[in-house]
C-alpha cells in the first residue's frame, strides 16, 4: 500500500515533546513485554517442570512454541500493520499477548501451558514489528535516529532486567506470575497507545523505487498465499534450527526433540 497524507504528517513527533515522549513509552512496553515472554519463562522452566511433572522435552516446547509463532508471523504482522494501520495492529498484538500470558498463567496442564505459549509468540509478531515501525513513520526525520536509540536502549535494560525479575517470582509468588507479570506492561501500554500514538497506514515514503513498489502492492491487494507460506517458511527455518541444537547439525538419526533434552 503506497503512503498517505496521513501517514506523512503523523511524521513530525519530537523526542522532546510529551506526545513523543508518550509514543516512545509505549513502543519500548511493547516490545519490552515479547523480551520478558522469553527471559523470565527461560528461569522459570525447572519449577514448572516440578508443577507438572514434565520432562525436559515438554519443558522444551514451552520455549519452542513461542518462538516458532513469534518467527513464523513476524512478517506477516508487519505487512497487516502496513496496511491496517501501525497503531491499530500493536494494539491488538499487546491485548493478544496480555490474554494468552493470561492463559499461560491459569495452564493446569503443559499441554494447555503450551498451546498458550503459541498463541503469546503469536501476539508478539503482531506487536514486535509494530513498535519500530511506528517509530519510522511518527517521529520527524531529524529526531528519529535519536528516538531508534532510545527505544533499543531501554528495551535491552528490559531484557537484560527479565532473569533477575524471574529468579525474585519463581523464588516467591510462583512461577505463573512470570507470565502474568506481562499484563502489567500491556495494561499500562494500550490506554497510551491509544491515546497519543498517531496511526500511520502505507508504506512511509523514502525514495521512487520503493514507493513504486509500495503502489504495485497497493494495486495487487494482500498477498494471503505469500503470507501463509513466509509464515511457514520462517516457522520450519526456526523448527529447523531447535532441532539442530538437539540432534546436531548433520545427525542421521531418526530421533526428534522428544527424545532429548536442550539447554534452557
Amino acid at each position: 500500500m503506497t503512503h498517505s497524507p496521513a501517514a506523512d504528517g503523523a511524521a513530525s513527533l519530537r523526542v522532546t515533546s510529551a506526545r513523543g515522549r508518550w509514543t516512545l513509552l509505549a513502543t519500548v512496553l511493547g516490545s519490552s513485554v515479547v523480551l520478558l515472554g522469553s527471559t523470565v519463562t527461560n528461569v522459570a522452566l525447572p519449577h514448572i517442570g516440578d508443577d507438572f511433572g514434565a520432562d525436559l522435552a515438554v519443558l522444551q516446547w514451552t520455549v519452542n512454541a513461542y518462538m516458532l509463532t513469534l518467527a513464523g508471523l513476524i512478517l506477516l504482522g508487519g505487512s497487516l500493520g502496513d496496511r491496517f494501520g501501525r497503531r491499530r495492529i500493536f494494539v491488538v498484538g499487546i491485548v493478544w499477548f496480555a490474554t494468552a500470558s493470561l492463559l499461560c498463567g491459569l495452564a493446569p496442564d503443559a499441554t494447555t501451558l503450551i498451546a498458550a505459549r503459541a498463541l503469546q509468540g503469536a501476539g508478539g509478531a503482531l506487536l514486535t514489528p509494530g513498535s519500530l515501525a511506528i517509530i519510522e513513520a511518527s517521529f520527524h526525520p531529524d529526531d528519529r535516529p535519536r528516538a531508534i536509540g532510545l527505544w533499543s536502549g531501554f528495551g535491552g535494560i528490559g531484557a537484560a532486567l527479565g532473569p533477575f525479575l524471574g529468579g525474585w517470582l519463581v523464588d516467591g509468588p510462583g512461577w505463573r506470575w512470570t507470565f502474568l507479570l506481562s499484563i502489567v506492561p500491556a495494561l499500562l501500554c494500550v490506554p497510551v497507545a491509544l491515546r497519543h500514538v498517531p496511526e500511520s497506514v502505507g508504506t512511509p515514503p523514502k525514495d521512487a523505487v520503493v514507493a513504486a513498489g509500495a503502489e504495485v502492492r497497493r494495486r495487487l491487494g494482500f498477498d494471503v498465499p505469500g503470507a501463509v507460506l513466509g509464515a511457514l517458511a520462517l516457522a520450519l527455518a526456526t523448527y529447523a534450527l531447535t532441532e539442530a541444537a538437539t540432534v546436531g547439525l548433520g545427525s542421521r538419526s531418526p530421533r526428534n526433540s522428544c527424545a532429548s533434552p536442550i539447554e534452557v
